[in-house]
């Protein structure tokens, strides 16, 4: 297996290189990520100027760019070998619950899925993130399962792993997204009123059994399959008996 490597961290974060640590013990890995942190890019691409992959070791490369950039250049056409499985992270951090929507982690892995492979995002859920080792192990684990029975290539799944000593962790479960209350208010800056800080994500809204937020929280790992099709397929009668309305 090929694997190929980012995050949103960049290329010199703890997690990516603990990654590429743990999964070189089953696989070959090629690592494309950012020059420089760029956490909460989401899915943004770069299109308005060129972009410059720069090898920083065998296999590692570097680019002043977003995850998705990154693994978009390096599916189509700058890394010439065939990759068979794109694994983003370990995420300084989790990403759970609406927090998926801004996470750089997944929405590298969100490109991967765009781009016909199956796609694993993978995060270390605090803020302290002693526990990369941890998050490694977990990773070698569920790509070792992956490789024994494959994903279909329209799935990424969203692990989140307590920033706990493995022998603590209490298992693997398949969870759903949580959700959060609104975020916080914006926050004036202290030497300059006429600039802005975004504010902190809200605090759990709905972390019930079942959910991520839960799982974290029991010292389990949360395994949540994505999908790209935003479509609230209840709502479509509904909208077109909205629009029939409109006289026009």
């Amino acid at each position: 297996m090929r694997i190929l490597i980012s995050n949103d961290d960049g290329y010199k974060a703890d997690g990516i290189i603990q990654l590429a640590k743990s999964l070189n013990e089953i696989a070959e890995v090629i690592v494309v990520a950012p020059s420089k942190n760029k956490s909460a890019a989401s899915s943004s691409l770069t299109l308005g100027k060129p972009l410059k992959p720069i090898q920083i070791d065998k296999n590692v490369y570097a680019i002043d760019a977003t995850p998705s950039d990154c693994v978009h250049l390096a599916l189509c056409g700058f890394i010439k070998e065939t990759i068979d499985l794109v694994v983003t992270g370990i995420n300084f951090g989790a990403n759970l619950g609406d927090d998926v929507i801004y996470s750089g982690t997944v929405a590298g892995a969100i490109e991967g899925r765009f781009l016909g492979l199956p796609s694993v995002a993978i995060s270390l859920a605090s803020f302290e993130c002693n526990h990369f080792e941890t998050a490694g192990t977990i990773a070698k684990i569920l790509v070792d399962q992956i490789d024994k029975a494959p994903l279909s290539r329209n799935t990424i799944i969203n692990v989140n792993i307590p920033d706990i000593p493995m022998d603590e962790i209490l298992g693997i479960k398949s969870t759903r997204l949580g959700s959060r209350h609104k975020s916080a208010p914006s926050i004036q800056d202290s030497q300059n009123s006429s600039l802005y800080w975004i504010g902190e994500n809200g605090k759990e809204a709905d972390n019930g059994e079942g959910t991520d937020f839960h799982a974290i929280s029991h010292n389990f790992v949360s395994v949540t399959p994505l999908q790209i099709d935003l479509t609230k397929y209840s709502e479509v009668k509904q909208v077109s008996d909205w629009l029939s309305d409109i006289d026009y």
